[in-house]
């Protein structure tokens, strides 16, 4: 077993890794619109949506596996009203990959959050 760290300091405070790798599997945890680099998040939940594909892409490589490895995504949205804004970008990522998905529509540990992202990945 694998684990992936974003560098996140949730990742430490709440006990978990941003990716765990298992077999063909790969597990990735919810993530928020955040810039983990600089931890900023956009106020728009658009780009909070290209930050977390840029995210999951970036951990997907890490741990071996593409995009077009994604076989199940769950978004979770903080207002239905912005599914219109994000679809666009939701489309973007995963348009030709065509995973199961589920949205929800919920709250976000933090006001500024509006969009969190889960994903499986297998191959093999």
């Amino acid at each position: 077993m694998k684990r992936i760290s974003t560098g996140s300091p949730f990742e430490a405070k709440m006990g978990y890794s941003r990716a765990v790798v298992k077999g063909g599997w790969c597990f990735v945890s919810g993530v928020t619109g955040y810039d983990y680099a600089t931890m900023k998040m956009p106020a728009d939940a658009t780009e909070q949506a290209r930050n977390c594909f840029a995210t999951i892409e970036s951990v997907l490589t890490e741990a071996g596996f593409a995009m077009a490895d994604i076989v199940r995504v769950t978004y979770i949205v903080t207002d239905a009203a912005l599914v219109e804004a994000v679809a666009p970008v939701l489309a973007e990522a995963l348009g030709t990959v065509r995973p199961a998905a589920t949205m929800v529509v919920a709250g976000l540990i933090r006001p500024e959050m509006q969009i969190e992202i889960e994903v499986t990945a297998f191959k093999g």
